[in-house]
């Protein structure tokens, strides 16, 4: 008999508890197979959610960490205490459906070198539109600039069926992630230093240079609410977009492209700040400055992660990367929907 696959669904919360009695209840009710767990880790949250977890919710495990360490190393801390064949790394905001788990597990147990899955990502507001963080699946053009299918930039689409076939994609949403436990240990998890922002894309970037695949499975649908943690336009997810987009791809760019690729990056950036300040976002302005200033100032421990990362590299070109300019095709070309691309990776 073949051994039975244990999933351990990990929602990482802070200072959550408004949430849990919209979302969990789903995830509960839609995560009934014996083999799999559901944990809530606690990232030192200073409301109440450990006890109102623990009053309502006794079939949810709890995992209490003394700090909140952000996103990235919240997540690396909290499944180092977790055993399972895979991860489900679930936002606090997401409501789920039937049959999100096992079409996604389905997918795990066909394809050894399948390292990451993310299901469909509609907006829990607007049912009818993608959602900004994940969409139908994610990529970066040549430039480091990530976008997705169904959400190209800040322009999000009406779902209608359009991306509805399991697709190889470059990044899976942290929103909603599911992840081979023994690839993500593999690939040492997330960069810690991430904090939060890109920490998904980094860690995506990694497993695809070991060998591995990412795959966008539509058949799991999942809503969410979105913007819970940092408005979309908050100065603070500005600053570390920039930063972490600058620190992913000084890691991982490969030799050949490194040189050319992130001095046009650089530039592009500067293009961006002008942009801010002639339009009077001074807060975005600062932050974009803010991010390069940070840039400059971990670039010695950047270098020693870049040469770790180089050295377990086993792939170097990804046909997930679009070879063009997005920023291009955005803002002088008007393409604003992904199947304007002419991209089929």
């Amino acid at each position: 008999m073949a051994k039975q696959t244990k999933t351990a669904i990990v929602i990482l919360n802070w200072n959550g508890v408004k949430m849990f009695d919209i979302f969990l209840p789903s995830v509960i009710q839609h995560s009934t197979s014996g083999n799999t767990e559901i944990i809530v880790a606690d990232n030192g949250s200073t409301d109440t959610s450990v006890a109102h977890l623990r009053q309502n919710y006794p079939t949810v495990k709890i995992i209490e960490l003394k700090e909140n360490s952000g996103f990235a190393e919240g997540y690396n801390k909290a499944l180092k205490l977790v055993e399972a064949d895979y991860f489900v790394l679930l936002n606090s905001d997401v409501k789920v459906t039937s049959n999100w788990i096992e079409s996604c597990i389905r997918l795990f147990e066909a394809d050894e070198k399948l390292a990451a899955i993310q299901p469909k990502i509609l907006s829990f507001n607007n049912p009818e539109l993608f959602e900004y963080a994940g969409a139908a699946g994610g990529f970066i053009d040549k430039y480091g600039y990530p976008f997705c299918r169904g959400r190209m930039l800040n322009r999000v689409e009406v779902d209608e069926n359009q991306y509805d076939q399991p697709t190889p994609i470059f990044w899976a949403s942290g929103a909603c992630m599911f992840v081979h436990s023994s690839a993500f240990r593999e690939a040492g998890g997330f960069d810690g230093d991430f904090w939060a922002h890109m920490e998904e894309i980094d860690l995506c970037w990694r497993l695809k240079s070991l060998g591995y695949k990412i795959q966008y499975q539509p058949e799991s649908v999942v809503y969410h609410l979105g913007g819970g943690t940092l408005s979309y336009g908050s100065p603070k997810k500005v600053y570390l977009n920039f930063r972490n987009n600058l620190w992913m791809l000084y890691k991982n760019l490969p030799k050949h492209q490194f040189k050319r690729i992130f001095l046009a990056r650089m530039a592009l950036d500067g293009v961006a700040a002008v942009k801010f300040i002639l339009g009077f976002n001074f807060r975005e302005f600062w932050a974009v400055l803010k991010a390069h200033a940070s840039f400059y100032r971990n670039l010695g421990k950047l270098m020693a992660k870049r040469k770790q990362v180089q050295q377990q590299v086993v792939v170097k070109e990804h046909l997930e990367v679009y070879p063009r300019s997005i920023m291009w095709k955005f803002f002088l070309e008007k393409k604003r929907r992904f199947s304007e691309l002419d991209f089929n990776p």
